[in-house]
């Protein structure tokens, strides 16, 4: 099934909506979503030279846009294997770092079959970073550090993830972002 970019941001717009916020993964995205301080992109292309050149051309659009706190970087026909998207992620990762931006800006990452080192792959947990698309997201290291300043012990985030998506089990997860592709 293809979908347009404009369906496939709609899909994810409703996944930060739904899961993101809706299960409180990221205390902080609501904030973002109702000043509308996302930009959402979708790269088409399955050339990893060119979903790489997406990459930096996102970097410079929050170089020079400072209206926008973070941007999904959405790759619907790319990076279907988990291994392929992972080693995509390091070669954005060795990209933020070779043009000078580690520290300004910090990649997140979200892939349909996530899958935390270690955990088994029906592990609910895995939940927590399972999106319908492969995509990136950058955000800016500033205003993460700004958020952190008004959040009481961040590093208990990913452990209440973890316990929520458990507690909820992976039938409701899944159901839950798989509602969000609509047809």
């Amino acid at each position: 099934m293809s979908f347009t970019s404009t369906e496939i941001i709609a899909q994810t717009v409703k996944w930060i909506n739904d899961v993101v916020i809706g299960c409180n993964f990221c205390p902080f995205a609501a904030k973002a979503v109702k000043q509308q301080t996302i930009h959402y992109q979708v790269e088409e292309s399955t050339a990893v030279a060119v979903c790489l050149n997406a990459f930096a051309t996102e970097m410079a659009r929050l170089d020079g846009d400072e209206s926008i706190e973070t941007v999904f970087l959405i790759f619907p026909y790319s990076f279907q294997q988990f291994k392929d998207y992972l080693s995509f992620l390091a070669l954005a990762e060795t990209a933020l770092s070779k043009n000078g931006y580690e520290g300004i800006y910090q990649v997140a990452s979200f892939h349909p079959l996530y899958l935390f080192a270690g955990s088994a792959a029906n592990d609910a947990a895995n939940y927590t970073n399972r999106s319908m698309y492969p995509m990136l997201h950058l955000l800016r290291e500033s205003s993460i550090d700004k958020a952190l300043e008004h959040y009481a012990r961040p590093e208990d985030i990913p452990v209440r993830n973890i316990d929520f998506a458990r507690n909820k089990g992976v039938a409701y997860m899944q159901l839950l972002r798989n509602a969000c592709i609509t047809t």
